[in-house]
């Protein structure tokens, strides 16, 4: 499980913090019809979230699990 924190340190690595919460309060997510904001809002899952965006952005494999890079896991 992704936790917010985890989710918003993801965007971050991988789209750098200006770009990335532009990417999240502005992209809309076609599946959940919704921005990634709105999303988290609404109680989506950051998991969920973080694949839709990764999708719709077309990410490598390596960006999609960044938040698991950590080796204290």
């Amino acid at each position: 499980m992704v936790k917010h924190s985890e989710f918003w340190g993801a965007v971050e690595a991988v789209f750098g913090s200006a770009y990335g919460r532009s990417l999240a309060q502005d992209l809309v997510l076609p599946e959940l019809d919704a921005t990634c904001v709105q999303a988290l809002d609404r109680g989506v899952a950051p998991e969920r979230v973080w694949a839709l965006l990764c999708e719709e952005t077309e990410r490598s494999d390596a960006e999609r699990w960044i938040f698991r890079s950590d080796p204290r896991r």
